[in-house]
């Protein structure tokens, strides 16, 4: 049975954050049945949806067996794609413009959050990024797309990190939060579940800890659009597509009809994903209407996935190896 309370101890433990190919071949061979669809994607909401869908056999007509196993941090996700181990997962948008823009074959199927970054904070005067300035923010996966988007912003903002602010680094959202916790900062950039479990923990220790920030409406004030942050999405390798194209359309309508019941349903859907993400199903529920989930298709993302990379990966885009992905990333 699962327990519907958390301890601190158990939110600290268990809480991750969560929260990149050629043109496709001209012809596809695909067998009727995929023998075994493995899934990957990181211990946040967007593998929430994956876990539902799984759960509820809505993979059934397209492969004999599926599997989900979560990724724990942006280099061994890179290190399961470029040894040919991971061909479907969730992945950071920037990650993957990145690979495709160095040669590697992976392509972006959709989008499955439009954003689940906050900075966690129980100083209520820090409301906006511009309160940062003089203040100790942790900040997880250094050179990673958090810490990427969140330097865009504190750039708009005239900050710059070091000079105005105190930025401590940490191996993981779940790092950020217990430095928060543990009273070391002010502040924390912080991924859903994480923030979630920042601020169950919190709770439970007597302190307000609130999501401050919201770096998606930030974003979008920064932009000038919607507040929208593509952040990541189903990315699939070239060895998956040459033998199983044609099984991506129902893969894609899986998920798609998957994301509303995560919606509608959150506790249902986290009963579903605690043992493949590791983490309370209470916790997984708290976080699931902060998480942004979406189903997306890739190509009509495009827009808003080219603001936040333009945005992010500023006049040189080092971020995504110089250039926009061309059309042939989207499928």
């Amino acid at each position: 049975m699962i327990s519907t309370s958390l301890s601190r101890r158990t939110v600290l433990r268990t809480a991750l954050g969560g929260a990149t190919l050629l043109a496709m071949p001209a012809s596809l061979h695909a067998s009727p049945l995929v023998p075994e669809l493995a899934l990957y994607g990181p211990p946040a909401g967007p593998s929430v949806t994956l876990a539902h869908a799984v759960a509820t056999n809505r993979f059934a007509g397209i492969a004999a067996t599926t599997s989900l196993t979560t990724w724990r941090n942006p280099d061994e996700l890179r290190a399961g794609l470029t040894s040919g181990a991971i061909q479907l997962s969730i992945v950071p948008v920037q990650a993957a413009a990145n690979l495709y823009n160095r040669g590697y074959p992976i392509r972006l199927a959709n989008v499955m959050t439009n954003g689940l970054l906050y900075v966690a904070s129980a100083d209520a005067s820090i409301a906006d990024i511009s309160d940062l300035r003089g203040r100790t923010v942790a900040v997880p996966f250094r050179g990673d797309t958090p810490e990427i988007l969140f330097n865009r912003l504190l750039a708009h903002r005239g900050l710059a990190p070091s000079a105005d602010l105190d930025i401590t680094y940490a191996g993981s959202p779940i790092e950020a939060m217990q430095l928060l916790l543990a009273g070391r900062v002010e502040a924390a950039l912080t991924a859903e579940p994480s923030t979630s479990a920042a601020v169950i923990a919190g709770a439970q220790a007597g302190k307000d800890i609130r999501r401050s920030i919201d770096l998606q409406a930030a974003w979008g004030a920064m932009t000038g659009a919607a507040p929208v942050l593509p952040q990541a999405g189903l990315a699939i390798t070239a060895p998956f597509l040459d033998a199983h194209g044609n099984a991506v359309p129902a893969l894609l309508s899986a998920i798609d009809s998957a994301t509303p019941e995560v919606l509608a349903h959150p506790a249902t859907a986290a009963a579903h994903a605690t043992e493949a993400l590791g983490m309370p199903a209470p916790l997984l529920a708290a976080s699931v209407p902060y998480s942004n989930l979406v189903a997306r298709p890739a190509k009509e993302a495009r827009a808003d996935v080219e603001r936040m990379l333009s945005a992010m990966s500023g006049p040189d885009m080092d971020a995504i190896n110089g250039k926009l992905p061309d059309s042939g990333f989207y499928l």
